[in-house]
């Protein structure tokens, strides 16, 4: 079993050759190297928030199970949050902070990475707000960026800054910086906003989570603001039928669009927009960006 320092921690790296991805042949070692190469990106906007995995151990045709609580084994030096819920139940979770943690992860084959809207030293305060627009029978991500348009400039009425990233599976993900938000406040606003795009655009919106309403139109959950959900963080790997990834993209992009093949990505693509034009999402990590919800 081959021992790899990260940071200062050694890792037992196991199965590296294990085909996580039939269909493209990508394995374990491909799904390290392409998170190690990611990491500054990634990082910022998992770091100081519990993390929930989908684990797909045997690959992606195989097994896959959702984990919120440390794996058996968690290192000591991987930090673990406590949160009190709204049960009153302590919950722990994996943060993953540094780059020694995202390689500890992967190796388990944490393919995905999910956050939710707050962080583990405020779990009532949303620093986010989500928005994911999931296409309906007949509709494609294409006609999800039509709607982000639509939300993008909403919101902006509102002075809130929407940044979109393709959600790695089939629709896209808006997502907005606020300051010192109730998390239950910043649902209601998210859900209000929905209900009013569906008021206005009823032929091709819909705001409920009834799936027989959305043929022909597309879906804006809002739900994903409430305390107990979480989102695919930025950069994460999809345990999809490919490798494709939770995608950054420039609002250019999003009006462009007019083939759903062109809002696809995998783990080969990432490196490259990184280089070209860094993290699209870098302006959510920004204090200044943040907005206070509407009174």
């Amino acid at each position: 079993m081959p021992i790899t320092e990260v940071e200062g921690r050694r890792l037992k790296l196991s199965h590296l050759d294990r085909v996580l991805w039939p269909r493209t042949g990508a394995t374990k070692a491909e799904l390290l190297h392409y998170y190690a190469g990611v990491a500054d990106a990634l990082l910022p906007h998992a770091r100081g928030r519990p993390v929930s995995f989908v684990r797909t151990p045997d690959g992606v045709d195989g097994q896959r199970f959702f984990q919120k609580r440390p794996p058996a084994g968690t290192p000591d030096w991987v930090t673990v949050s406590q949160t009190v819920r709204h049960s009153g139940e302590i919950m722990e979770q994996v943060e993953i902070d540094d780059l020694a943690t995202l390689m500890w992860a992967g190796n388990l084959a944490c393919v995905e990475i999910h956050t939710p809207q707050w962080r583990s030293a405020a779990p009532d305060v949303a620093d986010r707000l989500v928005l994911d627009l999931d296409p309906g029978e007949g509709r494609t991500v294409v006609d999800c960026c039509r709607v982000a348009l639509l939300l993008r400039d909403r919101l902006a009425e509102d002075g809130i800054t929407a940044w979109p990233k393709t959600s790695g599976s089939k629709g896209l993900h808006l997502l907005a910086a606020l300051r010192d938000a109730d998390a239950r406040a910043a649902g209601a606003y998210a859900k209000r906003v929905a209900r009013e795009l569906e008021e206005r655009h009823g032929d091709r919106v819909v705001s409920t989570m009834a799936k027989a309403d959305r043929t022909g139109r597309v879906f804006i959950d809002w739900s994903q603001n409430s305390a107990s959900k979480t989102t695919a963080v930025p950069y994460t790997v999809r345990a999809r039928a490919t490798p494709t990834v939770s995608t950054p993209l420039s609002w250019d992009e999003v009006a462009a669009a007019d083939d759903e093949r062109e809002l696809v990505f995998t783990i080969e693509d990432i490196p490259g927009r990184l280089a070209e034009a860094g993290d699209l999402l870098a302006g959510l990590l920004d204090p200044a960006t943040a907005a206070a919800l509407p009174g």
